[in-house]
């Protein structure tokens, strides 16, 4: 498909995958949407767009200035067609010194609110009959890995959510995409909380020799264009074990056929 004159919204894009996604989309044609906290970052984001933009800052754990924003996004051009789910926070520390206030915030930043912003997007989604919905997960979502217990859970069950949302609007129109990055060269790692919840200010030397940004935005939106629906961007191990993780095809297909076939209105009639 084209995206030329496409709408996409993104969260989470003032740096990193986020604002690589908005330069890869801008570039063929898109007019982006820019959401996260911080309105001069994404004010510089916007900036070096050669295309219409929109700023949108909020906090995505406020929900009255996440409904006002969904609000605001629908009504600046035609409606949505892209709406990436990407702002999140990482972690690294053990399982046994971290605070539970940890788990709490990682997973209502990483998955909670990322549900909270599609289903506000929904109805506008399913009533035009056309969209595409895009989580960023992580191989995390799909492997459990050491020191990051808290992530692994909110990314795991990120993907669970857009997966089973997948079958549900498999007959609306709406695509659902699962993308799952491997090490990305961002700060990803020196923005992650610790065991007492404070940043832990320094990266991890995967990280800084992971994929650059801008090449994982174009392998994402390449494979989004090509309609694949869990899309891994790693190499090394990390794509090795992503691999050995990848939900097949076939049990997409298969959730589709139920739902096709009347699943979900026997459900609702029982």
């Amino acid at each position: 498909m084209s995206f030329e004159g496409k709408t996409a919204w993104i969260t989470g894009s003032s740096s990193g995958i986020g604002a690589a996604l908005a330069k890869e989309w801008a570039s063929r044609g898109a007019n982006i949407i820019l959401s996260g906290r911080d309105e001069g970052r994404l004010s510089a984001v916007a900036g070096r767009l050669e295309t219409e933009t929109l700023t949108l800052p909020f906090d995505v754990r406020d929900s009255q200035a996440m409904s006002e924003a969904a609000d605001t996004a629908i009504g600046w051009k035609d409606g949505i067609d892209v709406f990436v789910a990407n702002a999140g926070i990482s972690q690294r520390s053990p399982a046994v010194e971290t605070a539970m206030q940890v788990y709490r915030d990682i997973i209502e930043i990483d998955l909670t609110a990322q549900i909270a912003a599609t289903q506000a997007l929904l109805p506008h989604m399913t009533g035009r009959g056309s969209g595409r919905l895009v989580f960023v997960s992580s191989i995390a979502g799909k492997v459990g890995v050491p020191m990051r217990t808290a992530y692994c859970a909110a990314k795991h069950g990120l993907i669970g959510y857009a997966d089973a949302l997948r079958g549900e609007l498999s007959q609306s129109g709406i695509d659902v995409h699962v993308i799952c990055p491997g090490s990305v060269a961002t700060d990803v790692s020196r923005n992650a909380l610790t065991s007492d919840g404070t940043k832990r200010g320094r990266s991890d030397e995967v990280i800084d020799k992971g994929i650059a940004p801008d090449d994982a935005a174009k392998r994402i939106v390449d494979a989004i264009e090509l309609n694949q629906r869990e899309i891994i961007v790693a190499e090394g191990m990390e794509e090795a074990m992503g691999e050995m993780r990848r939900t097949p095809d076939q049990l997409f297909d298969q959730v589709a056929g139920m739902v096709a076939k009347g699943y979900m209105e026997k459900m609702q009639a029982e």
